[in-house]
């Protein structure tokens, strides 16, 4: 059989699954915004039904077959089909490599430490929670050991959210932005000038609200032909194919921040899908790369852009006219200071742009601890609340609001956390590239035009899908692999201009 006729069969093999999973991205959209309550049980067996049939699918024994054909060809690793390859190899492997009685048993274990983490949190209560914790943590050892590292165990982890990324890298980038971010928050705290976000915190209509966020995404290039906005709990972006990619937020009545940036955040998200090439459409390839290259889309929109002075230069006026009672008499300095004000806190997804890092680097080094077995599931409330009086100088008076705040390490996602902030140092390395590609493009968003970034992003970041790994996506760019130089750059020029305070 020919290498063409090979990778044909491997492709048609797994666009049944790329099928499969578009439904359940359909049904986990549905139970997340408008399925009734008492089906959610019915909707998990037939969740978990398909999920099955698509690892069947994918451990498949004709799977590794094929990719044994194809790789006695020796496909370059930068071309279409080489990069197909790839990608199944890495989930084959994956799939193949975990025990299917292992999965039975991590999948059961999810399921109970979310439901026990969801009352620990509601009584404060740690040590209700902490038996499940430490199964989750022992069981995702186990998976590290089945999946195989070279270096350590966390990296096995963290590749399957951040494909070739290791601890060694993550340490590398967080270790100068964790000490000039904790300068940075000292200087603002220290500053004479305080900023004042009250006139963020009136009564703001919802359906005002919601119109003014969808003009906005809509300007920004999100497709709402293929694509709709939709209200949660927890909001979120759902990709069920790249022609129907949607979004959904939540309001406020009091709070206009929530939802104006959820929802840029989340068509940043959004647009990223909706810009993968039409030819990866039900390949291996027509996904993202990694969780990184994702949170860069979705935290450049939100606030790069989105609480840039050049947006509002061009949004404010529009936003008083929708909003004249509350903002009339509010100027576009006092406002775009409002909206970039610096308050360390406890609540990581309230937490502002310069602080953010912060709380996802105390749950990394923790969770790092917690695998090496360096830290006790027992001690570690305590060593929470210290590394937060560390970083940001408050300390969290329960472990609702401290330890027991995330559900992440109840859903056994260890390895995840860091992708949040390789996202942000992404964004500015992407943004100055395309500035440095088209120099007029904060000039032109002054003037609400952003075709520019659009189109830059769609050419360079959106279109590869899964054809590069995030490192070489990066690289060709911005001509830079992973640096946060640039993102340690822009948070001293931006804040410390806002606050007064010089380096």
């Amino acid at each position: 059989m020919t290498t063409k006729a090979t990778l044909n069969d491997l492709k048609s093999h797994l666009a049944i699954n790329d099928d499969i999973g578009q439904a359940i991205s359909l049904l986990g959209w549905d139970q997340n915004t408008y399925m009734p309550p008492g089906a959610n049980a019915a909707r998990g067996q037939i969740m978990a039904t398909l999920s099955s049939l698509s690892h069947e699918r994918l451990t498949d024994q004709r799977v590794g077959k094929w990719l044994k054909e194809l790789e006695k060809a020796k496909l370059a690793d930068s071309s279409t089909d080489g990069a197909t390859v790839r990608q199944v190899r890495n989930a084959y492997d994956k799939a193949t490599k975990i025990p299917a009685s292992f999965i039975e048993t991590w999948m059961k274990q999810r399921s109970k430490a979310q439901g026990v983490w969801t009352q620990a949190r509601q009584k404060n209560d740690f040590a209700l929670f902490a038996p499940e914790l430490k199964k989750v943590f022992d069981l995702a050892r186990q998976m590290a050991d089945y999946i195989g590292y070279k270096d350590h165990p966390y990296d096995a982890l963290h590749d399957g959210y951040e494909v070739g990324s290791t601890v060694a890298e993550v340490k590398k980038v967080f270790e100068p932005l964790r000490n000039e971010t904790v300068e940075l928050v000292k200087a603002i705290q220290s500053s004479k000038k305080k900023v004042e976000d009250k006139v963020l915190k009136q009564s703001y209509d919802e359906p005002l609200q919601e119109k003014f966020a969808v003009d906005v995404v809509k300007t920004f290039g999100y497709d709402f032909n293929h694509g709709r906005l939709d209200r949660t709990v927890h909001p979120f972006a759902q990709s069920i194919t790249k022609y129907d990619v949607r979004i959904t937020t939540r309001y406020s009545p009091n709070f206009v921040s929530m939802a104006l940036f959820g929802t840029m955040h989340e068509a940043g998200h959004a647009m990223y899908e909706q810009g993968i090439a039409d030819k990866y459409h039900r390949t291996p390839l027509g996904h993202s790369i990694s969780l990184g290259i994702h949170e860069s889309q979705s935290r450049m929109w939100e606030n790069l852009v989105g609480r840039s002075k050049p947006f509002w230069t061009w949004a404010y006026p529009t936003l008083q006219k929708t909003f004249p009672k509350q903002l009339k008499k509010v100027s576009l300095e006092h406002f775009y200071s409002a909206i970039n004000k610096v308050s360390p806190s406890f609540i990581r997804v309230e937490a502002d742009e310069v602080t953010y890092n912060l709380h996802v680097m105390v749950r990394f080094e923790l969770e790092l601890a917690l695998l090496e077995n360096k830290l006790k599931i027992e001690d570690l409330p305590e060593a929470w609340n210290v590394k937060y009086q560390e970083y940001l100088g408050v300390t969290p008076k329960t472990d609702a609001e401290g330890c027991l705040q995330d559900v992440h390490w109840s859903f056994g996602l260890v390895g995840y956390f860091p992708t949040y902030t390789l996202g942000n140092i992404m964004s500015v390395q992407l943004f100055e590239a395309a500035k440095e590609a088209h120099p007029e493009i904060e000039k032109d968003m002054t003037q609400g035009k952003f075709d520019k970034l659009f189109s830059w992003l769609r050419q360079n970041v959106h279109e590869h899908g899964s054809r590069y790994l995030p490192q070489d996506l990066l690289k060709r760019a911005t001509g830079s692999t992973l640096d946060s130089a640039p993102y340690i750059a822009y948070l001293n020029n931006k804040f410390r201009s806002l606050y007064g305070v010089e380096k």
